[in-house]
């Protein structure tokens, strides 16, 4: 496999993983690649049975053992799978009633005033009518807009070209952060789907995201966070915009 996981932690219950860019967590039903979901199942067959069914636009199933939250193709970090349907259903629920923190990392375009305050950006999000890949944040969306909320703040600001902040989405709607930033005007670097920039930062070739930590409660009851750090790929980046 070209794009190999890296395991944080596992129990009984559960598997935790550093999801490399490049991966999809599951097939979409249309593209032929090798997926997360793929890994998992040759690593542990018996997760061909957990988590539930998905069905595709064309109406075939689609493969997602243990998978109870996802990350973009090209966003990299920290996922949690349930080995078993008791831990599976366990895991969900605490998603499902947005009781497990998630921090991100992302550079984005541009500078921010007041970079000390912790901001919110609070805009809910539709599906764009000109792209069917794209989500937006405005009145414009096709079909009913879903509540989004994500905190942000500034880590490190790089002259007036770029910043280094940590997000943490209070909801989990589609490309969320990435349709959030750019709703700012401070889309995330080298995303090729929401940024209008024509070149990426030296050391970079896919949307500068990583799921940074994950704050969840195990099914032994254990509180317990989970850190991915910082691809390779991000850190030349940072390096790069540091001695700029």
């Amino acid at each position: 496999m070209g794009f190999e996981p890296k395991i944080i932690f596992e129990d009984k219950d559960v598997l935790v993983i550093n999801k490399p860019a490049g991966l999809s967590v599951h097939s979409d039903g249309t593209k032929k690649e090798i997926t997360l979901a793929d890994w998992l199942v040759g690593r542990s067959p018996e997760l061909i049975d957990v988590g539930e069914v998905s069905i595709g636009r064309a109406g075939q199933e689609i493969l997602r053992p243990g998978i109870v939250h996802r990350l973009d193709r090209d966003t990299s970090g920290v996922m949690i799978v349930a080995k078993n349907q008791p831990a599976f259903n366990f895991l969900k629920k605490q998603f499902k009633d947005r009781a497990v923190k998630k921090t991100y990392q992302a550079i984005v375009e541009g500078v921010f005033a007041h970079p000390e305050e912790e901001k919110i950006i609070d805009l809910p999000i539709g599906r764009s009518t000109k792209d069917s890949r794209k989500r937006v944040a405005s009145k414009k969306a096709e079909g009913v807009l879903r509540e989004a909320k994500t905190i942000f703040k500034v880590v490190e600001s790089f002259d007036k070209n770029y910043s280094l902040v940590e997000a943490y989405p209070q909801t989990g709607r589609t490309h969320q952060i990435r349709v959030h930033f750019k709703a700012l005007q401070h889309p995330i670097v080298c995303d090729a789907l929401y940024s209008n920039q024509s070149t990426c930062i030296p050391g970079l070739s896919r949307q500068a995201l990583h799921a940074h930590k994950l704050d969840i409660k195990l099914p032994n009851g254990d509180k317990q966070e989970f850190v991915a750090d910082l691809p390779a790929d991000m850190v030349l980046a940072l390096d790069h915009l540091r001695r700029s």
